[in-house]
């Protein structure tokens, strides 16, 4: 029998130690044999449901496939309406990954990735609304409506001085609720606001932004191997032009996908 050479050697012993990685990683990331990815519908630059077929797809659903390919586990995708029900997910451990934006009080039980995607968040207002600007949005009689515990919720809760927030209980309730009880503005994602807007004459959408939404994969706290590996996952996955090819599949030309992250 030939002896295999040094350099090949080397290569099956990565080989093997990689796999072994993976294990341990699919072991931590998905303890119950199969990893169970939490899909927000409420954001539809990140996952739709096929009108035809009724099968979820979008950006956040082809991550969670490349992921379990790579860790070799089947992968459960568990649809939610909005991302706080997403969150609030996360004490009960229903899930194992989600595609939800980051934001200090998630943090405290969810392990982030790096952004893969970033997006704006703005206000959609009545055609003769008075309010011109962003700016305009921050002041008394002001109401707002906004999807519970989303990213742009939790970001006007810490930042609006005198505006009111009104909640609902996902975006599209947050858009009803705003035309129901002719509320002065809704918060949101930009690219829905802008389609809504598009389609209907009596709304528009205001120039510029409030803030920047950063889209990120997460994990539960206390899965330090696991959080590890997705961070890797996600940079790997911008820089190869996965993350621009799912959101181009998936019709979300407008959304910008992530800069590289910094060395840690």
């Amino acid at each position: 029998m030939k002896r295999l050479a040094l350099p090949a050697l080397a290569l099956l012993a990565a080989c093997a130690a990689a796999d072994g990685v993976r294990r341990d990683v699919a072991q931590d990331l998905a303890p119950t044999g199969r990893l169970r990815a939490a899909i927000n519908l409420g954001n539809p630059v990140l996952a739709q449901r096929d009108p035809a077929r009724g099968e979820l797809r979008g950006i956040s659903v082809d991550l969670a496939r490349e992921l379990g390919r790579r860790l070799a586990v089947p992968v459960e995708l568990i649809a939610y309406e909005a991302a706080g029900k997403v969150t609030d997910a996360v004490k009960t451990g229903a899930w194992d990954i989600a595609f939800v934006a980051i934001d200090p009080a998630r943090a405290t039980e969810i392990a982030f990735t790096p952004p893969y995607v970033v997006i704006e968040g703005t206000y959609l207002v009545a055609a003769d609304s008075p309010l011109r600007a962003i700016a305009d949005v921050d002041r008394e009689g002001v109401r707002i409506a906004v999807s519970s515990k989303s990213a742009y919720d939790l970001y006007l809760t810490r930042t609006l001085k005198r505006a009111q927030l009104v909640r609902a209980p996902s975006p599209p309730a947050s858009i009803e609720l705003f035309v129901k009880d002719r509320l002065e503005a809704a918060a949101g994602v930009k690219q829905p606001l802008a389609e809504l807007a598009r389609s209907n004459p009596r709304l528009r959408v205001i120039d510029g932004r409030f803030m920047l939404i950063e889209q990120a994969m997460g994990t539960p706290i206390g899965r330090a191997l696991g959080a590890r590996y997705l961070r890797e996952f996600i940079e790997e996955m911008k820089d190869s032009g996965f993350v621009a090819r799912a959101l181009e599949r998936s019709g979300q030309r407008d959304a910008a996908v992530a800069p590289p992250a910094p060395e840690p």
